[in-house]
Order: C-alpha cells, then sequence, then structure tokens
C-alpha cells in the first residue's frame, strides 16, 4: 500500500468514526459485526494491504482486536447492554500454526459469569478462522465498569458504512488531525510498505540483550472507547515484542494476558525476557507499563521452532 492509499485510508477510518459507538482503529480496519445474536457474535475484518504486517499475514494487533471484540460482543449481549463499559480481565489466544491469511472471522460465544464473586465477570471463548480454516482460539473474561468521570458511553453501532468518503483535510477536528499526523510521521520515515500497519500502531519491537522491547506512541490511533489502549492491541503489542525476543526461526503458539490497569500514558513501553528456551520450545514473560512506569499488561508466550529449511 502507497502513502497516498495509506492516508486515504486513515481519512476513511476518521470519516467514519464520527458516527459514535466504535473506535477509530476498528474504523480504520473495517471490522465488521457481521452477526450480534444471544447465542453468540461473528465478527469479521476483510484482508488487505492495510492490515497485513511484514511476515505477509494479518497483522497480529487486528487479529487480537477482533478476538476480544468478538469475546466481548457475546458478553455484551448476555448482560443486554449496548452501553456497557467491558473492561478486559484476561485473554488467552492458542494458535494453530496455519497461515493468517485472507479474511478473518471471529466467533465469539458467551460461557456465562463467574459465580461468587462480589463484580459482575463474564467469560466467553472465541474462535478464529481465515478463509475458512481455523486459526486460532481462545477465551477471555471481561468486567464492567462505569465510564471515566466526564465520558458518555454511547451505544455499540453494528451497522458501520463499510466505504465511507474521506474527510476533508481541512475540516478535520483536534483529535482527527493528530491521527492524521502520526500517520505522516510514520510514512515519512517507513521505507517498507509491508510494515506499514506495525509501524502505525507502535509495534516496532527489537531485539535487547535480555529479551525484546517496543514502544508504543498513544493516542487516537490506537484508544478505545473512553481513551484508553485498545485491548487487543495491547495484546498484539506485547506478543510482537515477546516474538522480537527470539530469532525468526521461532513462531507465536500462544499469548496469555492478564490485563492489570488501564492503557494510559503518553506513550507504554513493552519489555519482555526469555525465561525459558529448549529445543523446541519456549517461553516468553512480557510486560507493558503506561503512566509513571505503573504495569498495564503482563502476558506468557509460548514459542515452537520451525522446522530447518533444506
Amino acid at each position: 500500500m502507497n502513502s497516498t492509499d495509506f492516508r486515504r485510508r486513515v481519512l476513511r477510518g476518521l470519516a467514519a468514526n464520527r458516527t459514535p459507538g466504535f473506535h477509530f482503529a476498528g474504523n480504520f480496519l473495517g471490522v465488521s459485526y457481521d452477526r450480534v445474536a444471544s447465542d453468540g457474535a461473528r465478527i469479521s475484518l476483510e484482508a488487505g494491504p492495510h492490515c497485513i504486517d511484514s511476515r505477509g499475514e494479518m497483522d497480529l494487533g487486528a487479529v487480537a482486536m477482533l478476538a476480544d471484540i468478538a469475546l466481548a460482543t457475546s458478553i455484551r449481549c448476555a448482560i443486554d447492554s449496548d452501553r456497557a463499559r467491558l473492561a478486559t480481565v484476561s485473554m488467552h489466544l492458542q494458535f494453530t500454526g496455519a497461515a493468517i491469511t485472507g479474511k478473518l472471522e471471529a466467533f465469539g460465544e458467551f460461557q456465562g459469569f463467574l459465580a461468587g464473586t462480589a463484580a459482575r465477570q463474564g467469560v466467553s471463548r472465541v474462535a478464529l478462522d481465515a478463509n475458512g480454516t481455523r486459526v486460532g482460539f481462545g477465551s477471555g473474561a471481561f468486567m464492567a465498569l462505569e465510564p471515566p468521570a466526564g465520558v458518555t458511553m454511547h451505544p455499540v453501532v453494528p451497522e458501520r458504512p463499510r466505504e465511507a468518503a474521506p474527510l476533508d483535510e481541512s475540516r478535520l477536528e483536534p483529535g482527527e488531525a493528530a491521527i492524521l499526523r502520526h500517520a505522516d510521521e510514520v510514512l515519512a520515515r517507513i521505507k517498507s510498505t509491508s510494515s506499514l500497519i506495525e509501524a502505525f500502531w507502535g509495534f516496532e519491537a527489537h531485539r535487547t540483550e535480555s529479551g525484546g522491547a517496543a514502544t508504543l506512541k498513544n493516542g487516537g490511533h490506537v484508544s478505545n472507547r473512553v481513551g484508553h489502549v485498545q485491548g487487543g492491541l495491547l495484546v498484539g503489542l506485547s506478543a510482537k515484542t515477546a516474538m522480537a525476543a527470539l530469532p525468526a526461526t521461532w513462531m507465536l503458539a500462544s499469548v496469555s494476558a492478564c490485563f492489570v490497569s488501564p492503557g494510559e500514558g503518553e506513550s507504554l513501553h513493552a519489555s519482555s525476557k526469555v525465561i525459558h528456551h529448549g529445543r523446541d520450545t519456549a517461553v516468553v514473560r512480557t510486560e507493558v507499563t503506561g503512566v509513571d512506569g505503573r504495569k498495564v499488561l503482563q502476558t506468557m508466550s509460548t514459542h515452537a521452532r520451525r522446522p530447518a529449511t533444506a
């Protein structure tokens, strides 16, 4: 995807984002609510140059975001509220190793509420298919919370324009202009079009002496409906940083995430450490911190060695 097309995609996402009830990241990707019912939800995303990463597959942030949305949507149906703010408590994703290419579909299914707790916490499971092939599955837990002070929760709007006309740059609101400015900064320094989406999110992880590290610039391009970094994108950041801690001959097999606090601050920092490195399997611990060094997320991921090529 060239610079002109990418900017146009951003402006289309900003146009769609003027309809309250979703977030820019989902509108930019083109997330579709195909089916929302009491027995489950089907959320999908068409593959395209805007969401393909340097591996040639669907960007991990997009994958984790779609899973997060499907898990939360199935719980939202159970509590019968489209205005509820659902905070992700935990999420586990297990990948099958199949290539995540083509149309990605996430099937969320409500599993009930955690019993014996002071606060209501819903649990759900998800299956991920790419072009009809099972590429992953997982589970998640979410808690219904009051919105932050001064934030109005608009109802979720499943029906959204697929091809919104790009906004006129001269009429952008300050928050919208900031997102476009971020996109322009990325386009000015990134030469490889295959890594545009990773740079746009802030998933440019690198290897360190102890593992891996990455810094995500916070802003409207990655935030959810209340202004915190979207939960699926946090998992994607953690997974990409964990992958950077190992050679490219290793693949991500699973990631288990525990959410500690909201993704707040001017930037969020991810740091990974390899805690087990066997012949065929590895385990990596990753922490994401935000404002004042406060822990936002902790994950444990497993990795599998790819077979040697002839």
